[in-house]
């Protein structure tokens, strides 16, 4: 009666595990999502930014190393 006892017992811890583990998988899925939501307004953005910059044939390249202050 014992081994029916053990079994039925550990069929139960792996019910119990397998319940927490679905809770798990269900909030790294959240998370995911939130993740992929936030990467794709960054990626929204920096398009936005990027527009917003000066065209490249506009205006030449000018490096800070360029622009010396006064005293040097």
């Amino acid at each position: 009666m014992s081994t029916s006892h053990d079994i039925e017992q550990r069929l139960t811890e792996l019910e119990i595990k397998s319940g927490f583990t679905e809770d798990l998988v269900d909030h790294l899925n959240e998370i995911v999502i939130r993740q992929q939501q936030q990467i794709d307004l960054l990626l929204r953005e920096l398009r936005e930014l990027r527009q917003q910059g000066p065209d490249e044939g506009s205006a030449p390249f000018r490096s800070l190393r360029d622009e010396l202050p006064p005293h040097y």
